[in-house]
C-alpha cells in the first residue's frame, strides 16, 4: 500500500514539475528585462528540475522492477535535487550580481537600487 501511495505522490511531483517548467519558459518568452526573466529561469529549475528529481526518487522507491537498483537511483536522484536545491539559487544570485555590475542589463525606471545607493558593487 505504502508503495503505490510513493508512486503516485511522486508521479504527482512530476506533474508539478513540468507545470513550473512550463511557467518558467512562458516567463522567459514575456518578462521584459533581464532581472525578471533571471527569476523565471530560477522558477524553472528549481521547480522544474527538484521537484521531478524528488518524484523520481519516490517512483524509484516504491517501485518493484527496479529490484536492488532502485536505491542507486532513488539515492542519486535525492542527492542531485538537494544540489540543485542549495546551488540554483547561488547561480542566479552570481549571474544577478555580474549582471548589476557590468551595467549590461539596465532597468527602466528604477525604483530602488540599494547597490548603487551604497556607492557602487564592489
Amino acid at each position: 500500500m505504502i508503495d503505490y501511495v510513493m508512486v503516485v505522490v511522486g508521479g504527482v511531483l512530476l506533474f508539478v514539475g513540468a507545470i513550473c517548467d512550463l511557467l518558467g519558459a512562458l516567463g522567459m518568452n514575456r518578462f521584459p528585462n533581464f532581472f525578471v526573466r533571471l527569476h523565471a529561469a530560477t522558477v524553472g529549475t528549481i521547480g522544474g528540475a527538484f521537484y521531478p528529481l524528488i518524484g523520481a526518487s519516490l517512483i524509484a522507491f516504491g517501485s518493484e522492477f527496479l529490484g536492488f537498483y532502485k536505491w542507486f537511483v532513488g539515492g542519486c536522484s535525492l542527492v542531485s535535487a538537494f544540489l540543485i536545491l542549495m546551488l540554483a539559487p547561488a547561480g542566479s544570485h552570481a549571474l544577478a550580481r555580474a549582471a548589476h555590475k557590468s551595467k549590461a542589463s539596465e532597468v527602466t525606471p528604477k525604483v530602488v537600487d540599494h547597490l548603487e545607493e551604497d556607492g557602487g558593487v564592489s
